[in-house]
């Protein structure tokens, strides 16, 4: 039975055209699903919200505001970053650190699963039906290697092409990371020129209480933003920057991997006990139907398919030669004054 239905499950994703990797959107909205696509967002925002209550637990948390601080240091740090990068690099920078949190990436087991059942497909109908899937597809990254694939490229051109991919994609995520560490370098300098306006300032008003009270928290909370700033988001953003990177170059190579093994001819049972390698033991599930099981399927359900077109065609002969027969021409009868009479 177990048998059975794995084979069935197979056969389904034959007949459907392979096209797991479409299945993105959730029919009926699942607030549980929502809640864990977005469990880091929520869970960034718990610890922000226990952060800032515990400036507030002893105290007024307007003491902890300081506006000519925050100007010192957001401006100081902002107006060093456009100085060593362009501004067309932050705006990369920006794109990527908001679709690390909004875009949700492919997990290994299930781009292995894809790859499984491309082979599949190949094997039964050719590496040119993998052109459906190609345009389908939206894991970029996928779509050229299917694309390599069907226009013919040979193993070798295919790695050359996608290492070269995958090399450029890590040299451009590894300087949007660095504007992030550049950030958070910079960010506590700017802390401390805070701290040394504010003790000018209040050098300059010995004797008066008034200046000392005004200046002295200007000295203080410029260090503390300089800190927060840079321990609290520019760091962790470089992190999750990097994190994002290694992930997706995780699924680069799996991609890349199967593709030449598809190109090579590999049996789909080969292809699978070597993407999963990849794999961490507890993702290794599933176990792929043999491929002579899965053809027998596939021409049985091929030969349904053509007794049903045969069965059509011969309904429709009937059809037609009903009609032909209740649409006879009527009989010519010329009459004595030489008109004619149709019967």
């Amino acid at each position: 039975m177990e048998e059975d239905k794995i084979e069935d499950t197979e056969m389904e994703n034959i007949e459907s055209g392979i096209n797991k990797s479409t299945e993105t959107k959730t029919k009926w909205f699942n607030p549980f699903l929502w809640i864990f696509n977005r469990r880091n967002i929520i869970g960034v925002g718990l610890c922000c919200a226990i952060f800032f209550a515990g400036f507030a637990i002893h105290g007024n948390i307007g003491l902890y505001f300081n506006l000519s601080a925050i100007l010192i240091v957001l401006g100081g740090t902002f107006g060093a970053t456009l100085i060593c990068f362009r501004m067309n690099r932050l705006v990369i920078v920006f794109k990527v650190i908001t679709s690390s949190f909004k875009r949700p990436l492919k997990k290994p087991d299930e781009i292995v699963e894809i790859l499984i059942d491309l082979s599949i497909k190949s094997k039964l109908q050719g590496v040119l039906s993998l052109q459906d899937d190609e345009e389908e597809t939206i894991v970029v990254f996928l779509r050229q290697a299917l694309g390599f694939l069907v226009d013919g490229y040979t193993p070798k051109e295919i790695r050359e092409c996608l290492t070269s991919e995958m090399y450029f994609f890590r040299q451009r995520r590894e300087e949007s990371e660095r504007v992030f560490t550049t950030m958070a370098n910079i960010c506590p300098s700017f802390g401390l020129v805070g701290s040394v306006v504010g003790l000018i300032s209040m050098l300059t008003g010995i004797g008066d209480t008034t200046v000392i009270l005004a200046t002295v928290p200007v000295a203080l909370t410029s260090t503390l933003y300089g800190i927060i700033l840079s321990n609290f988001f520019f760091m962790p953003f470089a992190a999750n920057i990097r994190e994002c990177t290694d992930q997706e170059l995780l699924l680069q190579k799996i991609i890349m991997e199967g593709t030449i093994a598809i190109a090579s001819d590999y049996h789909p049972s080969i292809l699978e006990r070597k993407l999963k390698s990849f794999l961490t033991p507890s993702a290794r599930t599933g176990r792929l139907v043999s491929l002579e099981k899965i053809r027998e399927m596939f021409e049985k359900q091929s030969r349904l398919t053509e007794d049903e077109v045969g069965l059509n065609n011969v309904q429709a002969e009937v059809a037609e030669t009903a009609e032909g027969k209740t649409a006879e021409p009527a009989s010519e009868i010329p009459t004595s004054d030489g008109k004619k009479v149709f019967l």
